[in-house]
């Protein structure tokens, strides 16, 4: 079986593309030139430029700090599976866009998995999921992916600041790009307040005159149409209210003395499309009208303006559901208007059954559902199990649905994009999202003349590692090589490799796939002389890069919950997060139960070995690093949203520190030192963190606080006495993932005498399926209170096509 909708696509294009008409000669160049530049420029584009999207499904809405954020990861290229790719990058990002975590994680046949563990101590507040490989950061960064995401305190139940909506704006959306004399026009507009919320609003468009030409009222979401028939040597604007009462007046776009002008009508199984004009000289009567999808050209026409061929009928019965875009040439090549037409075609999904085998809701009781998948399917399947009535969901919130055939392929941020696929009059609505919003995955006149985007970033397919080789007068070296000995700590493994070095001196070590942090020792070598008069220099990769990102998505908060939900959720992941210090201080491990394991004394801890005199108390948070491998840059980026009340902005390289109105201390090994000092101290030489709450006692600047830095020592930093003579960097690889703890109440073990207060009672990012029967079998245990199991699994198969069920239980 092939994917229904893509077959159908390609079809087309290998038999031929839709015309309307017979092809004649422009005066200037024959339309079927024309046609063929749009076709080639569209070929290249889509060949050398291919489409890669990221999509991750995520366990929950919003989170309490000290919970973990489950995600799994649905990788295409040009909408197939990316077989080929091997890195995803994921993200956490605070409202000020500065990163607080970031993570590489393995891509296996477009499918990959991650997780962000909380701290306890987070700030609360609105955070932002950003995920991305590095070809997409060659291209319009709207296109990455983002999640929005709120963490409160479990404490407190602050769910971090937000500011109050006072103001709005309305943008108006002339149809086909611009407002033109003489000619009737859809306008569409949108209306958002200042925290980017759709609002409600009406009013009324006034002339010059202060006369009434057209209504406003919302539609959906803050957004509308109205129709306007503009006239030479006037001005519009539009009065409109808010639902608070706020009157603003906004200025509407300068309709043009001359152009062209489209108008659409989405018929469902057609299209029909009619071209305006006004103030057209007998130059300009050819144009050419092309409309593609998924970068493919699928249908051209003729219009001649003296001949009265101004309108035609576009068939969709053939193409798949999806984003076509229609654009007008003038006979110089110029595109002059455009429009976005959504193909309400029945989506081309997998469709799956999931029912209950045993169903039990009592106190850590065993269920088991069956989910019946269909018979060809080959590909990805991610599942999460939370408490339905704890545990509050946005029904309308960005899913893989959503995602493949809508959000990942328009220009801008669409509020609660899966209420417009409910039902069909709720697709209707989805008119005034493609007024409203652009696609500019490409723009034609750059394509035409054959300016295509710049490729900085690699299509990796592992963890590179490049670097330039100088002699000792810092010339390149031209005759040599790298040579390299890398050690994995976490598996024990270790390899032999060598680089050699081009004639500008620069070396590349490609493909390689590790977990953790590999140590990389070094030496560069030139033909017939020493090695140590060679000087390596390696490239910093972009992952290694700190600095903020200005979100092209609006940081929104998920929808309202109800009070009494949020109460009842805050407080059982601040019981929960009891529940696992317990684990940890009772020395009682998941897999294997230890209760008899000794307790490590005080003398013992990194904090008695490093902390001493008035260090070693205080009142405070301490981070242990000995056993961590941060990928933070430096103990600043390290500390961001880990310290509430601690404010850390600004350049990570030279940090802004605030803590109730002044600047905490800084002490590196217990000496007063500058921000500078610690900036530029790599985390894998610091061993201990410790943050004191104002005021610190211990030394000059504590009034508001301190922060003391110990870098590694002794046995925490012990050097490979098998290899010698060589250089070392470290390198970070793929994170390896922490398993989800799924208890198994069948089997009677220790840690069983605590509380169970999980929230999400199952997650699993690949759930496996058996391809004789066709079923995939969801199999957890309850919590001690659950009484009933809201279940979502999202898929993808191997071509492309996506399914997606959610259930209560």
């Amino acid at each position: 079986m092939q994917r229904k909708s893509l077959h159908k696509l390609r079809y087309l294009l290998m038999s031929c593309v839709l015309t309307t008409g017979i092809w004649g000669a422009f005066g200037f160049t024959p339309p079927d030139d024309w046609a063929t530049r749009i076709q080639q420029a569209l070929a290249k584009f889509t060949g050398n430029y291919p489409q890669e999207k990221v999509y991750l499904q995520l366990d929950k809405d919003y989170y309490a700090s000290g919970e973990t954020v489950w995600f799994s990861g649905f990788v295409t290229l040009n909408d197939l599976p990316a077989t080929g790719a091997r890195n995803l990058y994921a993200e956490l990002r605070d409202q000020k866009g500065a990163i607080v975590q970031k993570e590489l994680v393995l891509v296996y046949n477009g499918a990959a998995s991650g997780e962000f563990t909380l701290p306890e101590n987070m700030k609360p507040g609105l955070y932002q999921v950003r995920a991305y490989t590095a070809w997409m950061l060659n291209f319009d960064s709207t296109f990455l992916f983002y999640k929005n995401i709120q963490v409160f305190d479990p404490k407190t139940g602050k769910s971090g600041e937000e500011a109050a909506s006072k103001d709005y704006a309305v943008q108006f959306f002339p149809e086909g790009g611009d407002l033109v004399n003489e000619v009737s026009s859809v306008v569409a507009f949108k209306a958002i307040d200042q925290n980017g919320y759709p609002i409600k609003v009406a009013g009324a468009v006034r002339d010059g005159n202060d006369k009434q030409v057209a209504v406003i009222t919302t539609v959906h979401d803050g957004m509308g149409t109205f129709e306007l028939k503009p006239e030479a040597g006037k001005t519009y604007k539009a009065v409109v209210q808010s639902a608070s009462g706020q009157q603003k007046t906004f200025p509407l776009p300068v309709a043009k003395a001359s152009g062209i002008a489209l108008k659409v009508y989405n018929r469902g199984s057609r299209i029909f499309y009619l071209t305006g004009f006004n103030g057209i000289d007998s130059t300009a009567n050819n144009l050419l009208l092309v409309a593609t999808m998924q970068n493919q050209l699928i249908y051209k026409a003729e219009l001649n303006i003296d001949e009265g061929k101004v309108s035609g009928l576009i068939p969709t019965n053939n193409l798949p559901p999806g984003i076509l875009q229609l654009t007008i040439f003038d006979h110089q090549g110029r595109p002059l208007t455009e429009r976005l037409v959504y193909v309400n075609q029945k989506q081309d999904l997998l469709e799956f059954f999931l029912d209950p085998q045993e169903l039990n809701k009592g106190p850590r009781q065993r269920t088991e559902l069956v989910l019946q998948i269909p018979d060809s399917m080959r590909g990805h399947l991610s599942v999460a199990v939370t408490d339905a009535d704890q545990v509050a969901r946005d029904e309308n919130a960005n899913n893989i649905i959503t995602h493949t055939f809508l959000t990942s392929d328009i220009h801008g941020y669409v509020h609660n994009p899966y209420w417009y696929f409910q039902n069909d009059s709720t697709m209707q609505t989805l008119d005034l999202v493609m007024l409203t919003n652009g696609w500019r995955r490409y723009n034609w006149q750059q394509i035409l003349q054959d300016k295509f985007p710049n490729i900085i970033y690699p299509y990796e397919q592992g963890i590179n590692i490049t670097g330039t080789a100088y002699t000792s007068g810092r010339n390149p070296v031209t005759d040599g090589s790298v040579n390299f000995l890398i050690k994995i700590p976490v598996d024990s493994s270790s390899a032999f490799a060598s680089a050699p070095v081009n004639n500008k001196g620069q070396f590349a070590l490609a493909n390689l796939m590790y977990n953790d942090t590999a140590q990389i020792y070094f030496q560069g070598n030139m033909a017939n002389k020493k090695w140590k008069d060679v000087d390596v220099q390696f490239d910093r990769h972009f992952f290694d890069n700190f600095a903020p990102v200005k979100t092209p998505i609006p940081l929104l908060p998920p929808p309202p919950m109800d009070n009494k939900v949020l109460k009842n959720y805050l407080a059982t992941v601040l019981e929960g997060n009891s529940v696992i210090r317990s684990m940890t201080n009772r020395t009682i491990f998941l897999k294997e139960v230890n209760i008899n394991a000794k307790k490590p004394t005080p003398e013992e801890t990194t904090e008695k070995r490093y902390a001493s005199g008035m260090f070693s108390g205080g009142d405070g948070y301490t981070f242990d690093l000995t056993n961590e491998n941060p990928t933070s840059f430096n103990v600043f980026q390290y500390l961001q949203a880990r310290v509430p009340g601690l404010q850390i902005g600004g350049d990570m390289n030279n940090p802004s520190l605030s803590w109730r109105g002044g600047a905490p201390g800084v002490f590196l090994d217990q000496m007063p030192v500058d921000i500078n000092t610690v900036a530029n101290i790599p985390m894998s030489d610091v061993a201990l963190i410790k943050v004191f709450r104002p005021p610190f006692m211990g030394g000059f600047g504590g009034a508001n606080g301190a922060i003391a830095i110990w870098t590694r020592r002794g046995g925490d930093s012990r050097p490979d006495p098998n290899v010698k003579g060589l250089e070392l960097v470290k390198k970070g690889g793929y994170k390896i993932i922490k398993e989800f703890y799924s208890p198994d109440y069948s089997v009677k073990k220790a840690v069983h005498q605590l509380a169970d207060k999980r929230l999400t009672l199952y997650w699993n990012a690949n759930l496996r399926y058996d391809t004789t029967n066709h079923t995939a079998r969801v199999i957890f245990y309850n919590n001690d209170f659950t009484k009933n199991f809201h279940v979502v699994v999202e898929a993808m198969d191997q071509y492309g096509r996506v399914g997606r069920v959610a259930k209560d239980f």
